[in-house]
């Protein structure tokens, strides 16, 4: 056998084997480590730069042999920049799939039914995972860019965990959270009583939020909706708690006094007839539902068991009667 003969036989054995190894390594886990390796692609990175910036992240990977095995798969030029996560198991192939389709690191933001839209900032601004852009934007500004319509911002966004890539925009989550909430809104109000005394869905957005005020019990929503609505129609006064708290701010300290509820703001149900100008919270489904859907009651009144429940009156002397059984 010629020596080019034999060295071709070699390079060849040589090349399968090489090419065998590649193959192979291309399908182990980079890290069976159960904690996930953040890492980030930079705006802008090829694939030889991204291979760098993965890996000096503290993932396991040769950069060389995953900016090869990029290129043989014909997927170099389709990485997209952000962050990510490598999850324990992953291989080289899985890992430039999840580049490929953009699988970026989830965050997560909760937003609680029952939030003030102040608190609901307060939540996002103290998010590590969002690009802060809205910080310096004052409440009529931001409202301004996110839905110029309305002025007030409370009540406009829907209480719900968002999910979203880290070092996303903070106005993404204000932006979907009023998106969500207008969706939401739309379905109730088209499946709403015609008979309710609201002029606009804001309205009913209105009492859906001091119904999410009034009660954590969701199988009574409907019936404090009931309350209210029945009130609405009588012209009596709503007199309800909340929304006296709401408009007393930063002045309130965990107890209303009498003085409060003779203290007149645009906020105050005991001094001032109808709906407050605004919603008082970020309501949920449920009490949107309760707005839309009140329960068929004669009940004018309702006080506090004590135990989370709530007795329901028709008259003044019957709920003078459960006030004194439950309150005193």
């Amino acid at each position: 056998m010629g020596f080019i003969k034999k060295t071709i036989i070699v390079g060849t054995i040589v090349s399968v084997a090489a090419v065998s190894a590649f193959a192979w390594w291309a399908k182990q886990p980079i890290s069976t480590q159960e904690a996930p390796i953040p890492f980030t692609v930079l705006a802008g990175s090829g694939v030889s730069a991204a291979s760098q910036q993965i890996a000096a992240a503290g993932v396991p990977v040769n950069p060389v042999l995953f900016s090869l095995l990029a290129r043989v798969t014909q997927k170099s030029s389709r990485i997209k920049a952000g962050s990510y996560e490598l999850k324990s198991g992953t291989t080289p192939r899985r890992l430039i799939d999840q580049l490929v389709r953009g699988e970026f690191a989830q965050e997560s933001l909760t937003i609680i039914e029952g939030w003030t839209f102040k608190q609901m900032r307060l939540a996002i601004a103290g998010n590590k995972g969002l690009k802060h852009e809205t910080a310096e934007l004052s409440d009529k500004d931001l409202m301004a860019k996110i839905s110029p319509e309305y002025k007030a911002p409370e009540g406009l966004f829907f209480p719900d965990t968002y999910l979203f890539a880290k070092g996303s925009s903070d106005m993404h989550i204000y932006k979907q959270a009023h998106t969500t909430m207008m969706s939401h809104l739309k379905t109730a109000w088209e499946k709403r009583d015609p008979s309710l005394p609201y002029a606009s869905p804001y309205q009913a957005l209105v009492m859906a939020s001091i119904v999410e005020k009034e009660t954590g019990q969701k199988s009574e929503r409907a019936m404090i909706a009931g309350v209210f609505v029945n009130r609405l129609k009588l012209g009596m006064l709503l007199q309800t708690d909340p929304t006296v708290i709401y408009g007393m701010g930063d002045k309130y300290e965990g107890k209303i006094r009498k003085k409060d509820l003779e203290t007149d703001t645009p906020y105050n149900t005991y001094t001032r007839p109808g709906l407050p100008p605004t919603p008082i919270a970020l309501p949920g489904v449920q009490s949107l539902q309760a707005a839309m859907g009140p329960a068929r009651t004669d009940a004018l009144y309702f006080v506090s068991r004590g135990d989370g429940t709530s007795k329901f009156s028709g008259n003044l002397t019957d709920h003078n009667r459960a006030v004194n059984q439950y309150q005193r």
